[in-house]
């Protein structure tokens, strides 16, 4: 059981500060607390208030059933890759989307780690046979773009594996957006103290502790390379053809509002309601990934 586990407090560096958090103890430390919402730049100081954010989403659920209907109607495809560090939101942001929307035609793909057959295959082999066929709306729980995080920083991938993915991944996607699939890629982006707080509450709330991996604990102490995995992936894999939207996310109800925005906002369904779906904030949501680096 997880009551039973030895604490696992570890020293975690910021800068020229080092800060020690244990994921056990059921109280919080006031310096994740206190800096969470705010880290990694965050614009607000402040969460959404629910009332009006319950609102803005039931319109924009709505226009997601409409998207559904036109969809099948014309057999047009649409598939979206969730990306983002551990605890970003990718799959409250992926439900809460697909809520409403039939679940014959708009499903989630979240796939575990290779089996020995699929090892042995091309790459994104395992990947495309989800893709989603005429009429269909599929939503990827992480994607290929394992190999450009997570697999290098935890050491599940050869160096040359790594780079070549990297070279070969804007000609695959080429292909896809060649199809005419609507593709889009979201980057969620949390700060560093707000990742803390979400698994400290993912590790005292009965209901979510499976949420919380030994990988996700393993990888606390290895940030500034998944920093550093994050920027080269978003410098060399954002194109014309396959752009990467990154979204702002340590407010949870923004970040949902506007990945169903951006989706909304970038098809040509029967009946959008430009007045329904709201506006972009440019504060939360970064079509140009580049100013996350910069």
């Amino acid at each position: 059981m997880a009551d039973e586990q030895e604490s696992r407090a570890i020293e975690l560096t910021f800068g020229k500060e080092k800060r020690v958090f244990d994921i056990d103890d059921p109280v919080l430390p006031r310096w994740v607390e206190d800096k969470a919402l705010a880290s990694g730049s965050f614009p607000y100081s402040k969460k959404m208030k629910e009332k009006e954010y319950l609102k803005a989403i039931e319109a924009l659920q709505i226009e997601l059933v409409k998207v559904q209907f036109w969809l099948q109607k014309t057999g047009k495809r649409v598939m979206a890759l969730f990306e983002g560090r551990d605890a970003a939101g990718k799959g409250g942001a992926i439900s809460t989307t697909l809520e409403f929307m039939n679940p014959r035609s708009a499903r989630t793909v979240a796939l575990t780690k290779p089996t020995e057959t699929e090892r042995g295959q091309w790459y994104f082999q395992r990947y495309i046979s989800h893709f989603p066929a005429a009429g269909e709306f599929v939503l990827f729980d992480r994607s290929w773009y394992n190999r450009a995080g997570v697999e290098p920083v935890m050491g599940f991938c050869t160096p040359a594996q790594y780079e070549q993915f990297l070279d070969h991944v804007p000609r695959f996607e080429k292909m896809v957006a060649d199809e005419d699939i609507h593709f889009f890629k979201f980057w969620l982006d949390i700060g560093r103290e707000m990742q803390l707080k979400r698994f400290h509450d993912r590790r005292h709330d009965p209901l979510r502790i499976w949420k919380l991996s030994p990988m996700d604990i393993a990888a606390l102490n290895k940030w500034d390379d998944y920093t550093d995995k994050r920027n080269r992936m978003l410098k060399e894999t954002h194109s014309d053809k396959a752009p990467w939207t990154v979204i702002l996310a340590n407010d949870k109800r923004r970040a949902r509002l506007h990945v169903i925005r951006h989706i909304l906002l970038s098809l040509e369904y029967d009946g959008r309601d430009d007045k329904a779906i709201g506006e972009i904030d440019r504060k939360i949501l970064l079509e140009k990934p580049l100013k996350l680096i910069d």
